[in-house]
């Protein structure tokens, strides 16, 4: 998919679940990344047409866009969120996630566990049988860094310490954390790999979201958008027309 298709697919589902889920009078969540900038556009536009709608940035970057688009910020655990919207890097058919890429890992499952819905947007691209291909972020205490790399290491993974591309430090989360990338190749079960992660000391949260997502679309470079069949209800599909 070239840079110009994947832009148009982006922008067509993330304008998609917002028209879909969004109301006009609403405390909503709002991830970060470059498919979410689309989907905070729309809502900045329903925003501007009257709609009361106060959202729950999942980063500083998101809150800086949020601000551009002039969609009044809402202080996470002040009112329930209805909806939260996010991008993902990979879903599998159960709906499993690997996400953090852009190392806003522990406010997005922050805002997606406290919402009431929770709407995952991605391009086709995204799309895997099994989760792995895209490395595991972890985001670490600072002090206990080294400790947790090796405790992973242990696990089979190939460990890297996420650095800041403009100067090669070491990468700080908006918690002021490090984040580790931990590349396991395919793994086998999500759900105890995410157990085994948060167990060892010094792990704040996994980039595995695993049974959050309430429902699932993903675009296609021509634009045309498909919600994903619910594993509930038979092995889930990436070709189901919204």
């Amino acid at each position: 998919m070239h840079g110009t298709d994947e832009d148009h697919a982006k922008r067509a589902v993330a304008r998609h679940a917002v028209d879909a889920y969004v109301t006009r009078d609403a405390c909503i969540g709002l991830g970060s990344g470059s498919t979410m900038r689309y989907a905070i556009e729309r809502v900045g536009e329903l925003v501007a047409d009257g709609a009361r709608i106060r959202a729950v940035a999942t980063s500083h970057e998101t809150e800086r866009l949020c601000h551009d688009a002039k969609i009044p910020l809402a202080v996470f655990g002040d009112e329930p969120i209805g909806i939260a919207i996010d991008g993902t890097d990979e879903i599998d058919p159960q709906w499993s996630l690997i996400k953090g890429g852009g190392g806003a890992l522990f406010r997005e499952k922050a805002v997606a566990l406290a919402a009431r819905i929770f709407v995952v947007i991605a391009t086709e691209r995204k799309c895997v049988e099994r989760l792995g291909a895209f490395p595991l972020p972890v985001e670490v205490v600072p002090y206990a860094t080294p400790f947790v790399a090796r405790e992973i290491e242990a696990l089979g993974a190939s460990v890297t310490l996420r650095r800041s591309g403009y100067d090669g430090r070491a990468y700080v989360s908006d918690n002021g954390n490090a984040i580790l990338d931990c590349a396991f190749g395919t793994i086998a079960s999500p759900p105890i790999l995410d157990r085994i992660l948060r167990e060892i000391h010094g792990v704040v949260s996994t980039g595995l979201f695993i049974g959050l997502t309430s429902a699932a679309f993903v675009s296609k470079p021509d634009g045309s958008v498909a919600a994903l069949s619910h594993p509930a209800h038979g092995a889930a599909t990436f070709s189901a027309r919204a």
